[in-house]
């Protein structure tokens, strides 16, 4: 059996995620999700611009299973206002991803990965949410 270099890398990116999962807490997932955000937009934009149709599709499709997850994971109790505004920007996030998938929109791909990236880098500088190594790290 022959492993093309493209499987093994694939099959080494599922193992990370997998053991990151695991051992991960709940703060440490969120910014997992914010990260698989991020690479989705990436991979959608890369795929608008090559025009490979379908794949910027799945990309975008990811992209939005992933704001739903975010979404629900709200807690309206105990976040009140922010948890309430974060609702209203994972709204508003979702639609302009629809827009993207329909009209192969660069400019809202490029809009929501600046409102994910604010977010992501709020959500890191929280003191005592994230170990200190995390906090330094941004997605490129």
């Amino acid at each position: 059996m022959r492993l093309h270099k493209q499987d093994f890398e694939s099959s080494y990116g599922a193992v990370q995620v997998a053991t990151g999962v695991a051992t991960a807490d709940s703060a440490r997932l969120i910014l997992m999700l914010f990260d698989g955000l991020l690479e989705s937009l990436a991979a959608a934009r890369g795929h608008i611009t090559y025009g490979n149709i379908a794949a910027k599709g799945k990309a975008l499709s990811r992209a939005s299973g992933i704001v739903l997850g975010l979404q629900g994971a709200l807690d309206f109790e105990q976040g009140g206002n922010l948890a309430r505004n974060l609702d209203d920007l994972y709204s508003y996030v979702t639609r302009r991803l629809l827009q993207a998938n329909a009209n192969n929109d660069l400019a809202a791909i490029d809009e929501v990965r600046g409102l994910i990236e604010e977010i992501r880098e709020a959500w890191c500088s929280l003191p005592g949410l994230m170990p200190s190594r995390v906090q330094s790290a941004r997605f490129n």
